[in-house]
């Protein structure tokens, strides 16, 4: 398999990481008392983010940064479409269209990036 597809591939992991990350917040969040003290999910939403961060760290020592850093946005679309399942979040043709702009932007950045 490829380096740089291994690469990318553990970015994806990291963005998926950081959006469960999102997701315990938010159950976290939903427990707090008005004293703001910390549930445990909100330190698994921490622990997530470690992993994503170490993953992105091990990516970023690979790959380009302008090539890395903008899949960071497909962290919006795993958030976008967990909300849905976790929250009942309800998702619009917007919402839907966004994702898609997103998906777009990231795989047009992803392509140039092989310039060198």
């Amino acid at each position: 398999m490829n380096f740089k597809l291994i690469a990318v591939l553990i970015v994806f992991f990291a963005t998926l990481i950081n959006g469960l990350g999102q997701i315990f917040w938010k159950f976290g969040a939903n427990q707090l008392s008005d004293l703001g003290a910390a549930t445990p999910l909100i330190f698994m939403g921490f622990l997530f983010y470690g992993v994503g961060a170490v993953s992105f760290l091990w990516a970023l020592k690979h790959l380009d940064l302008s090539y890395v850093y903008p899949l960071v946005a497909l962290t919006y679309v795993w958030v976008s479409l967990m909300s849905p399942i976790f929250f009942d979040d309800a998702m619009s043709i917007i919402k839907w269209a966004g994702i898609g702009l997103i998906i777009i932007g990231v795989a047009f950045i992803g392509i140039g990036g092989d310039s060198k």
